[in-house]
């Protein structure tokens, strides 16, 4: 099996079944209050043979945001429990078509694993052609071998590093939220957040990295759109969202350009708008 690379197609992925070592990860999430759970999703009908990997599990739960990325230790024990090694490929799809399942790409790539990818289209797209669905409860797998995790420091930034890019470090900061939400005409709906963005960042959201069927765009595509909203290629890039969750769509965008080396701003708005010291403007 060759070594995965960003994206696969759901032909590749269904001829690629029942391959020995190739984990399958359910990672269909949704924001709270939405009717649909991914667990549900998953017992609902999942790719044959896949695991459901939760991502309000498989983060710090002592972390006062969601979905946190977890410690190495606690990743470890994950990825033993869903059959994941160092040497195991992994293939992450979503029931949204692609969105979380690019934290999880991003989440293994952060942790030294670079042998993943996301099903483009994800779970909408393979039920729309057709392809063949099992249901019910995970299935047991094998314990793997222990995961070794290899942080990687330069893919993540924290509150610090997003403050000193916005007083003009030279990073550009690129937000993945909705447009009228990056310009804070749609009022936050958690306690004590403002509405805004951090200042000389810029706005792609993530759906614009995304083709009409949830594909992912062309790479001479996605080129043209990041730099229409004005992303320098030669520059460094942290990109935020407003949970976590949406910024490695954007992401994984870059990198399907040629960068590899996207930092991804765990805490997003739900941290930085709530923050006293945070900068925010609506300008």
């Amino acid at each position: 099996m060759r070594q995965l690379n960003g994206v696969v197609s759901t032909q590749w992925l269904e001829e690629a079944l029942g391959q020995g070592g190739l984990c399958i990860v359910d990672a269909s999430w949704y924001m709270p209050g939405s009717p649909r759970t991914g667990a549900d999703d998953y017992r609902a009908g999942h790719v044959p043979g896949a695991v459901f990997w939760d991502l309000d599990a498989i983060a710090d739960r002592d972390a006062l945001l969601p979905v946190t990325l977890p410690t190495a230790t606690d990743f470890a024990d994950h990825m033993a429990r869903l059959g994941i090694s160092n040497d195991t490929p992994v293939i992450a799809y979503d029931g949204s078509g692609i969105m979380s399942a690019a934290r999880v790409w991003w989440m293994l790539r952060y942790f030294g694993h670079d042998n993943v990818a996301v099903l483009d289209g994800g779970m909408p797209k393979w039920r729309a052609e057709g392809r063949a669905l099992e249901t019910g409860e995970q299935r047991l797998v094998a314990q793997a071998p222990a995961f070794k995790p290899a942080p990687r420091p330069g893919l993540l930034a924290d509150f610090d590093d997003m403050l000193a890019h916005a007083k003009g470090s030279g990073t550009q900061i690129l937000d993945a939220r909705g447009a009228s939400r990056f310009r804070g005409e749609d009022g936050e709906t958690r306690p004590n957040t403002r509405a805004g963005h951090m200042p000389g960042s810029l706005n792609l959201p993530f759906a614009d990295v995304l083709n009409p069927d949830k594909t992912v765009a062309a790479p001479d595509v996605l080129a043209q759109r990041f730099a229409s909203v004005g992303v320098d290629p030669t520059r460094p890039v942290a990109v935020t969202c407003g949970s976590g969750v949406s910024a490695p769509v954007v992401a994984l965008g870059l990198f399907l350009t040629g960068r590899a080396d996207i930092a991804v701003y765990d805490g997003s708005w739900n941290e930085w708008g709530a923050h006293p010291a945070a900068l925010v403007t609506k300008d």
